[in-house]
């Protein structure tokens, strides 16, 4: 195997997809809790762009398993946008366990994204309609 064979993935553009059992429902949450409208529409799903990425909703008979996180955004005031979200009917998760704990919604994690030049991150998790777990976060620098 030659060094190109070894990044066939290299240029590849990462894609999200999560599954919706409920696409209708899926999308009442995207729009009315998230403020999200898909860029693009088939039977089959929604396709969404923010930030110059795109993520997509696809009809599944299967749920989501909901136990870690699905799709992140980067903010640069998770404050604010867990206050946003939160007045928009945004659910988010209570977590206390060994090393990670939430307060107002938030947790510090210490640690995370070393490439990114950080110390660690803020986030807050949060489930959609269809049970899949998504997150806010922010570096901490």
């Amino acid at each position: 195997m030659n060094a190109d064979d070894r990044n066939v993935l290299a240029g590849a553009r990462p894609a999200t997809r999560l599954p919706a059992q409920d696409l209708d429902r899926a999308r009442r949450f995207y729009s009315e809790q998230l403020g999200l409208e898909p860029v693009d529409e088939r039977p089959g799903g929604l396709l969404y762009r923010c930030g110059g990425v795109e993520f997509a909703l696809f009809r599944s008979t299967g749920a989501a398993a909901g136990t870690f996180t699905q799709m992140a955004w980067e903010v640069d005031d998770i404050e604010a946008a867990v206050s946003e979200l939160q007045r928009r009917g945004v659910v988010f998760e209570d977590v206390d366990v060994p090393g990670l704990r939430t307060s107002n919604g938030i947790a510090e994690v210490e640690g995370n994204y070393p490439s990114k030049g950080a110390r660690g991150e803020r986030g807050a998790w949060f489930r959609d309609s269809e049970g899949n777990m998504l997150a806010v976060g922010q570096p901490i620098r």
